[in-house]
């Protein structure tokens, strides 16, 4: 006899990809679409405000926003990948709010062997990118303030849960991984 899934079994499996849906479309908006635009908006407000002056030399630019771009979209999709096929789960999660499913296992291989939060490192990297290709002084002081914030967000409010919920296994993994910027392992 062929075992077919239950009713309630292929509900809560529509509601998980309902879910990751959603977090993907909230994340997506958030990360990619408002973060983006207000760094931009305050490099040029800022700058302009102050008067600072701009590095107009647009190939520098280029040379460096280009390949921080590409490096930090390949991170942030590498990442995402990973929650979802081997983490079982997805990132969309904030101050204590799941909005996607949260991951069933840690996830300690691809992008998250050398960094705990390839995601946010990613992010910062396209964030910091459209900074330098606007030439814009106060848009990389204010994500190096920003940056200075993270790791106090991600200690306060993920690394209990993860600790909650993996136990030994994350106090093992936070031991030897670095929290943001992969380096090689054993390093922080």
């Amino acid at each position: 006899m062929i075992e077919t899934p239950s009713r309630d079994s292929r509900s809560r499996g529509k509601t998980k990809i309902l879910r990751h849906l959603l977090g993907f479309a909230v994340g997506i908006t958030v990360f990619l679409i408002l973060i983006p635009l207000g760094v931009r908006e305050l490099s040029e407000g800022v700058d302009a405000w102050f008067g600072l002056p701009r590095f107009d030399h647009l190939a520098a630019r280029l040379v460096l926003a280009v390949p921080l771009f590409t490096c930090g979209a390949v991170y942030v999709l590498w990442s995402n990948l990973f929650l979802i096929l081997r983490g079982k789960g997805g990132p969309a999660e904030g101050f204590g709010v799941a909005i996607s499913p949260r991951t069933e296992r840690l996830v300690v291989t691809g992008p998250y062997r050398n960094s705990r939060n390839p995601m946010v490192f990613g992010a910062l990297s396209i964030y910091y990118s459209i900074a330098l290709y606007l030439g814009s002084i106060a848009g990389l002081v204010t994500l190096l303030l920003f940056s200075a914030l993270i790791p106090r967000y991600l200690k306060r409010a993920e690394e209990p849960r993860l600790l909650s919920e993996f136990g030994k296994e994350y106090e093992e993994y936070r031991k030897r991984v670095s929290m943001i910027v992969p380096l090689p392992v054993g390093k922080e």
